[in-house]
């Protein structure tokens, strides 16, 4: 990647973190172009040279995320770990994401309501693709004996998954707890859903 290339990468990145911030406060369907082009001191013609509309910002929003969070499963899942610690450092790694980039994650909320065609298509599918890492790393410890062999793997990975989604509901930055301690406690109490009884 050339120097040029680096700088507009950096410099779109910092639009859809900007954009997401003003996404998450007003909503999809209260945001123009034009507020996001405000929020960045631009101009909303120079917004389109990085997106087509809207619904390509918002979709380019969850690109980003999504890539965060697949980067993060993929490193547990390939580690060498057991699979209880390969299953609480995937809690830890989904909750410390959610929790340091809220605004992008509010992007991944109600996909049917924001996205509509091949968007949602491709949005429907990434997120299927990472709840079927959760299946694997359930599945895993099932396997190698270390988890309770009569759980549902579907279930359990709803019951994670949702629990994590949630946090966006109530986690405030200036809460009495940091990320790493949300991480820490979830992991620690979502873990004793698969552990033998």
């Amino acid at each position: 990647m050339s120097l040029r290339e680096k700088k507009a990468a950096k410099k779109k990145e910092e639009i859809l973190r900007s954009a997401a911030s003003v996404l998450a406060e007003k909503g999809f369907q209260g945001t123009t172009m034009e507020d996001v082009a405000a929020n960045l001191l631009m101009t909303k013609g120079s917004m389109y040279y990085y997106f087509k509309n809207k619904e390509d910002l918002l979709y380019q929003c969850h690109q980003m995320i999504m890539q965060m969070s697949m980067e993060k499963i993929e490193e547990v899942i390939n580690s060498d770990l057991p699979p209880t610690q390969k299953l609480k450092k995937a809690v830890k790694s989904h909750v410390i994401l959610t929790t340091s980039e809220k605004s992008m994650f509010m992007m991944m909320d109600k996909p049917n309501q924001n996205f509509s065609g091949e968007y949602l298509e491709d949005v429907l599918l990434q997120r299927k693709g990472y709840e079927q890492h959760f299946d694997a790393l359930i599945l895993e410890g099932i396997e190698k004996g270390d988890f309770d062999p009569s759980i549902d793997v579907r279930t359990i990975r709803l019951i994670i998954l949702g629990s994590l989604n949630w946090i966006l509901q109530w986690y405030k930055e200036d809460g009495s707890q940091t990320g790493d301690e949300i991480a820490e406690a979830f992991a620690n109490h979502l873990i004793r859903l698969v552990e033998k009884r």
